[in-house]
């Protein structure tokens, strides 16, 4: 399938921004000013480039909250979300002396009344156009989305919060605008038992329901060949603790990246950074390859350049890799991006060697609940005990006791109070014990039978002997591919047409063969949306699943995207006031 910024979700929301601001735009040959609030701002960023507005007559960008001179002689253009402080930012551009010669508004989603009426009432005659575009969503990658609200898992799962409905309500939405970019009515499920699942499958396929109602010209769209699968995120505890050995989750999981920009340091010491997205065609050839794969990669394509300028093939280092710059400046971009990623990938192996090669085998026995060797691990206890006696720090033990709690459904209260003062976090046991508020079991009881989803089996397949796992989700995608989720266990909100007949997918955990980019399929589409936060591993899925069931395109998102770090850090703040929030780094350090 093809990939990268030319193809997939980010393709879709620039071509709509395009058929829509853009081509109103166009009508007038008037330069204009283009207004963004922070979301928008993002949205935007995330799909072009200012060369890319340039081109279009757009010639300046504006912080809707910040203070802007007046340009009267030309045309504004506002794309903000429908929300009391972007409107009133908007009125009061206009309501005593207009900032601009005209506006041209477009919302992120729908308008209520009370908004929309207040700028009539002050500033009817300045509006030329104003237009709902269904775009409140953030198009991660070509296959992945958020809805770039982290603080959804607070407000869904602690028991403090207030605003649990308000916060599904504005998910709802969320999901619709995806759905309607994608151009697809698709029949909704989810999963059994999960209160918040449920809920929000109602509340997406009433507003699914009205919209297209609305949109249609009271002509209303039928179904199409799209399923809507909505999940929580204690249905697969183990996939986002796990230490994945997969480039882009690792770097994630073990590198400090923030905002998907990668910082390192020069040979000569200078601070560097690179941005880590689909701009990077080599980060979208790396990214859901296994480490192992990725160290032998990097230095054959640095050679390559090396080959093609005459330049000997020595040993490959980051020194030599700055003489070649210099000696080769069409070459430049390529060996800056080679450069990056050679230090990215020395970085991740520092940390591997390190620590993570002994955690690795502990974990993936617990998790999978079977040795390397194929035999059963009877005694998850004296998996755990190791990690426990060696200095690791308090955050990859705390992961390692999730795991063998995760493995055994729940353990005895005496047995978690040693646990957890072996691990000496007395103060911070909240880190294990809110799993309880995503549905989790830690304390085992006998009045509850909590049985472990059945596993599809995956012996035939050949994996490294530290990526065993496969998150759960995976299951689910090609079960429903395969038309194979039992209604039992997937309740229908409504029904959507026999959409697939599609073959097992395969694992990228196994040697990576590198595929030929397909262009777009026609074909159906299954869309999963994870409550709680989606992690690197899941997304890697949605890929794997697409490129194996060439009828098929998965596309996946949740409320935002989760580290291991992050996401113990949010369960921990479960049970804390928002001033009382701190992080593990925070405490190691205190």
């Amino acid at each position: 399938m093809a990939t990268g910024s030319e193809h997939g979700l980010k393709r879709l929301v620039w071509q709509k921004l395009k058929d829509t601001i853009i081509t109103d735009c166009r009508k007038s040959e008037i330069w204009k000013i283009l207004i963004l609030d922070p979301f928008t701002t993002k949205l935007l960023s995330s799909c072009c480039k200012m060369s890319d507005l340039m081109a279009e007559g757009i010639t300046i960008v504006e912080d809707l909250y910040k203070s802007r001179e007046p340009v009267p002689e030309m045309k504004a253009i506002y794309f903000m979300a429908p929300t009391a402080k972007c409107v009133d930012a908007f009125i009061a551009d206009f309501k005593f002396k207009p900032k601009y010669k005209g506006a041209y508004v477009y919302f992120t989603d729908y308008c209520p009344d009370d908004l929309f009426n207040n700028m009539k009432l002050y500033c009817a005659k300045h509006i030329r156009v104003c237009k709902e575009i269904s775009i409140s969503f953030l198009p991660q990658e070509a296959q992945v989305f958020t809805c770039d609200n982290p603080g959804a898992f607070r407000s869904i799962y602690s028991p403090h919060s207030q605003d649990k409905r308000k916060t599904l309500e504005s998910l709802a939405d969320q999901i619709v605008t995806l759905c309607a970019t994608l151009d697809e009515y698709p029949g909704v499920r989810y999963k059994k038992d999960m209160e918040n699942a449920k809920y929000l499958a109602e509340l997406v396929d009433h507003k699914l329901s009205s919209h297209y109602e609305l949109d249609d010209f009271g002509k209303k769209k039928g179904k199409t060949q799209a399923q809507l699968l909505i999940v929580e995120r204690g249905f697969d505890p183990v996939s986002p603790i796990l230490h994945e050995l997969t480039y882009q989750a690792m770097a994630y999981d073990l590198i400090n990246i923030q905002n998907d920009t990668y910082k390192y340091k020069s040979k000569d010491g200078s601070e560097k950074e690179a941005l880590l997205n689909d701009e990077d065609r080599l980060w979208i050839k790396l990214r859901h390859m296994h480490i192992a794969e990725v160290s032998e990669q990097i230095p054959k394509l640095v050679k390559e350049i090396s080959a093609n300028k005459k330049q000997p093939d020595g040993k490959i280092t980051i020194s030599g890799l700055s003489q070649l710059m210099k000696m080769m400046p069409s070459f430049r971009k390529q060996v800056v991006q080679k450069t990056v990623h050679l230090n990215l990938t020395e970085d991740c192996m520092n940390h591997f060697q390190k620590n993570v090669e002994k955690l690795c085998k502990a974990e993936q026995d617990l998790a999978v609940g079977i040795d390397v060797e194929g035999v059963k691990v009877k005694d998850p206890m004296r998996t755990l005990l190791p990690v426990l006696l060696h200095p690791y720090s308090t955050h990859d033990k705390i992961r390692a006791v999730l795991l063998y709690i995760f493995s055994l459904n729940g353990t005895t209260e005496e047995n978690l109070n040693k646990l957890i003062q072996h691990v000496k976090i007395e103060a911070d046991r909240e880190y294990i014990l809110n799993w309880k508020e995503l549905g989790v079991p830690i304390i085992s009881s006998s009045s509850l039978f909590s049985r472990k989803p059945t596993r599809r089996d995956r012996s035939h397949e050949e994996t490294y002997s530290l990526s065993r796992w496969t998150p759960v989700i995976k299951d689910v995608m090609e079960d429903a591919v395969e038309n194979k989720l039992e209604t039992r266990e997937w309740p229908h909100q409504s029904e959507c047409p026999a959409a697939w007949n599609g073959s097992g997918a395969v694992s990228a955990r196994q040697k990576h063969k590198a595929s030929s980019q397909d262009e777009r399929r026609s074909g159906s589409r299954l869309i999963i949306f994870v409550i709680g936060g989606l992690s690197y591993s899941e997304m890697r899925c949605a890929y794997e699943v697409t490129q194996t069931v060439k009828s098929c395109e998965v596309i996946i998102g949740s409320s935002h995207i989760v580290t291991p770090t992050s996401l113990l850090d949010d369960i921990k703040a479960l049970s804390k006031g928002p001033m009382e929030t701190f992080t593990i780094e925070e405490r190691s350090t205190a």
